[in-house]
């Protein structure tokens, strides 16, 4: 298959830096609109080039502010905070003010950011809190380790003592769970106030994220569940009232389009911060990591079927 006609077959995400592989490619006679599986080149490069590949596609594209799974390009590039991507589109003739995303055009967007895009956008009160929140959970929560196979749960209202009872759990001493978790135990847990609530933690397997354990701690209230898969990523679920809201959720990830306004808002807060995320969706307020690295009381769950209640 000659150059010509390749379009963007086998271009890899980091071919994306390249601007010369870009513009052979282009040369050659790529779509600079399309002809990729996963979305549009103009998106594409925010996400995975350079702002000089950024450049050169917002030079050639038909339409700058072309909606792909509900954005444009300038709205990616202010979610990820990539200023220099944005004045380089903003230049193109992107527009700020586009209506997307449940209400969060891109200067909108961009009020909760370090680089605001001049505009008469407002946010809310609640908006202003939310990423006034954000800024305090993230750095509270800095000192997290970073590791795989953990689970967790955030729970509004319910204190330790609570989740201890309602669970049925053993107290065990911090020398004892050690132990436990070295012998890779399954039933070992942990669990710390907060304000607003409680953290339950589980060092190792995916218990304190199952349906039996967060229907039975969120009756009467609402809580976040994550398990952080070693093999797939975090897998988030959400329930109130004792009941599924939310299963095979994502936290951590990127705005959907079908969000409301809230949810946008939220998960372009939090991308990248799944712990974080999780504790402000059950609206628990730790001032610090000491749910994660010493936790207020170790516990051991009774051996049961966490799946079904």
């Amino acid at each position: 298959m000659g150059a010509e006609d390749q379009g963007w077959q086998g271009f890899s995400y980091y071919h994306w830096k390249d601007l010369a592989a870009v513009r052979a490619r282009l040369e050659a006679g790529a779509d600079p609109d399309g002809g990729l599986r996963w979305g549009a080149p103009l998106h594409t490069a925010v996400e995975f080039g350079t702002v000089e590949v950024v450049a050169e596609l917002a030079g050639r594209v038909r339409d700058v502010d072309q909606v792909v799974r509900g954005h444009t390009a300038l709205w990616a590039a202010v979610h990820a905070g990539d200023r220099e991507s944005a004045r380089v589109l903003l230049a193109a003739g992107a527009d700020p003010l586009r209506p997307m995303m449940s209400g969060w055009s891109p200067a909108r967007l961009s009020l909760t950011t370090a680089h605001v895009i001049p505009s008469d956008e407002v946010l809310t009160q609640a908006e202003w809190e939310a990423a006034a929140e954000c800024g305090r959970l993230v750095a509270a929560l800095k000192d997290i380790p970073f590791f795989d196979g953990y689970s967790l749960a955030c729970v509004a209202g319910v204190g330790a003592a609570d989740v201890i009872r309602l669970l049925d759990a053993e107290i065990v001493s911090a020398d004892e769970a050690e132990q436990m978790v070295e012998d890779r135990s399954e039933f070992v847990a942990a669990v710390t106030d907060v304000p607003g609530g409680s953290i339950l933690m589980q060092p190792e397997y995916f218990l304190a994220s199952t349906p039996v354990v967060m229907k039975t701690l969120t009756a009467g209230t609402v809580g976040y569940g994550m398990y952080a898969n070693p093999k797939s990523g975090n897998q988030g679920n959400s329930h109130r009232d004792g009941e599924i809201i939310g299963w095979d959720l994502h936290p951590g990830g990127g705005p959907d389009e079908d969000g409301d306004t809230a949810e946008v808002l939220m998960k372009h807060l939090y991308k990248g911060r799944a712990v974080a995320f999780c504790c402000a969706y059950a609206g628990v307020r730790p001032t610090n990591a000491k749910a994660f690295t010493e936790p207020d009381q170790w516990i051991v769950l009774p051996d049961r079927d966490y799946w079904s209640a």
